[in-house]
């Protein structure tokens, strides 16, 4: 499982991240996604949301919750690209718990990017492209 994902972050479950049933709840799952996928592009392609002409879209997201997890559990989150479009691009997430490697869930999310001003979409350029195709596989 390791080998399929190109980029790996560890990020600790919260306390309030366990809902009433004593797991993370599901909408944890999508913030851990695409707070992954934004941080990558701002650390490592040099997006700025800020500022960038340009902004990414999510238009799908998509997650199948495959164990649980709880906290203090740490989940192993897992990038790659499975494709990449001219003005989108298409991220997969594995999340894994850290103490075992056990899968805990598996998503994609589907971003289009756009202009900042018009929302009409625009190709992926520079930096952001170069490292987008080094995750893509």
């Amino acid at each position: 499982m390791t080998g399929e994902y190109l980029f790996w972050e560890n990020v600790p479950t919260r306390w309030k991240d366990n809902d009433v049933y004593g797991h993370v709840n599901n909408v944890v799952h999508y913030s851990l996604m695409d707070t992954a996928i934004n941080e990558w592009m701002i650390r490592t392609a040099g997006f700025d949301p800020v500022t960038s002409p340009s902004i990414a879209l999510c238009v799908e997201s998509h997650c199948e919750y495959k164990a649980e997890v709880s906290f203090p559990d740490t989940i192993r989150i897992g990038m790659r690209i499975g494709r990449l479009g001219n003005s989108s691009v298409r991220w997969e997430i594995g999340m894994l718990r850290a103490s075992d490697d056990a899968l805990v869930a598996q998503g994609h999310f589907v971003h289009v990017f756009v202009d900042r001003t018009t929302r009409r979409p625009v190709p992926i350029a520079g930096a952001v492209r170069t490292e987008m195709e080094k995750l893509t596989v």
